[in-house]
């Protein structure tokens, strides 16, 4: 597994709730659990603070490293995400941005439709973007962030024909490829659920192998993040599996969740404040978990 991308399902799943920051020792020792070396460790570090997800802090001769304001923003909206296990109610509206980008900042192009994907949109064309979600604080922060007001147009309203609504979500997502990735996940991860848990239950699983899996199967869900649109139930069909997913991620996650946090506060402890611990923060009841 990639190891920015670990260092990411770490901070949102575990350092996040202990202040966001984390001495870069304990963060070698944990990510050693997943084979991951000294040198990979903060050759990845290092590139995400470049990129402004974490800052740097030294504080005598401990490096640490904290998410940043934007760092925090995205680990908080993709917790919300992973941990919503059911669709909304849907207000019958479709968020429409429409973009013409001109040819000599095609990078910034590129790094909104990567940005769009990953909020949820679908294309209905080149550049024709659509959610079913109120998403109009995240394409207004998009606009902002990329200094793209001159060239894009958003719009929120009702689709009046001459198809169907299910009809546009076709055009714009591939439900049935993500259905089978669901299929794949459920597959693999009904199975691992029911070997752990009896290995948790009979004493022969130990809190490392605990935080080990709870911390792949985040690793592994959050994926969907960048695939599965989260649409409202009203315009998903009929043998939709992402809720039959989303219930097994719940039993797995809580099943893993109290000898993996022991485990990761047994290393976390070591040049680190465990005082800085949510108040809130309960691994069986997520904070972020919605029913």
């Amino acid at each position: 597994m990639n190891t920015r991308s670990m260092i990411f399902t770490l901070y949102g799943d575990y350092i996040s709730h202990y202040g966001s920051k984390i001495w870069i020792g304990s963060l070698i020792k944990l990510l050693s659990e997943f084979g991951h070396n000294d040198q990979s460790v903060r050759a990845a570090i290092s590139r995400m603070n470049k990129q402004g997800w974490v800052s740097a802090e030294k504080i005598g001769n401990k490096s640490y490293y904290s998410l940043t304001p934007r760092g925090q923003k995205r680990i908080e909206e993709a917790a919300k995400r992973i941990f919503k296990l059911k669709p909304e109610e849907w207000d019958g509206k479709w968020r429409i941005l429409m973009y013409t980008i001109p040819e000599e900042i095609r990078n910034v192009r590129d790094e909104l439709r990567k940005e769009l994907v990953w909020s949820g949109f679908g294309s209905m064309s080149s550049s024709c973007w659509i959610s079913a979600n109120n998403l109009e604080k995240q394409v207004f922060d998009l606009i902002e962030k990329y200094e793209i007001a001159d060239y894009v147009d958003f719009f929120i309203a009702r689709y009046a024909g001459p198809h169907k609504n299910i009809e546009i979500v076709e055009k714009s997502w591939n439900l049935t490829e993500i259905n089978e990735r669901y299929q794949e996940f459920i597959s693999e991860y009904s199975q691992k659920y029911i070997i752990d848990k009896n290995k948790i239950q009979k004493g022969n699983m130990t809190n490392a192998e605990c935080f080990v899996e709870r911390t792949k199967l985040v690793h592994e869900y959050r994926k969907f993040l960048f695939v599965d649109p989260g649409l409202p139930e009203e315009l998903l069909p009929d043998k939709w599996l992402g809720s039959h997913a989303a219930a097994l991620f719940s039993e797995y996650y809580k099943e893993l969740a109290e000898p993996a946090s022991r485990f990761f506060e047994s290393v976390f402890k070591e040049g680190n404040e465990l005082k800085n611990r949510d108040a809130d923060y309960d691994a069986l009841n997520h904070p972020y978990m919605v029913e």
